[in-house]
């Protein structure tokens, strides 16, 4: 059993920046691909970013690529999401989660799930 928590989340102004992680404990972290979702208010959990399990690869959405970036490591069962240049349409709840795909990006390809945190971005 893997066990995922997210923490960084919070309120930013529009143009800001905002780095979130998220912490793993239980199995084996370096065998874990990780990866990067957001869901916002009544809409479905989208991706915004993944990594593969040895760091050496990395996906991103098309509405985050040069803004964002993932990063994790291994020696210390963490990922990062660093967020640059925010929008408030960036506003959502952020979830980190661990699947053994490498570098997937649906939803179904994952198998651990963080509780989320929250991003807010203001105008």
């Amino acid at each position: 059993q893997v066990q995922l928590v997210e923490s960084g989340g919070g309120l930013v102004q529009a143009g800001g920046s905002l780095r979130l992680s998220c912490t793993a404990s239980g199995g084996t972290f370096s065998r874990y691909a990780m990866g990067w979702f957001r869901q916002r208010t009544g809409k479905e959990r989208e991706f915004v970013a993944s990594i593969s399990a040895n760091g050496g690869s990395t996906r991103y959405s098309d509405s985050v690529k040069g803004r964002f970036s993932i990063s994790r490591d291994n020696a210390k069962n963490t990922v990062s999401l660093q967020m640059n240049g925010l929008k408030p349409e960036d506003t959502a709840v952020y979830y980190c989660a661990a699947g053994t795909t490498a570098q997937a990006i649906f939803i179904t390809e994952y198998d651990y799930w963080g509780q989320g945190t929250q991003v807010t971005v203001s105008s």
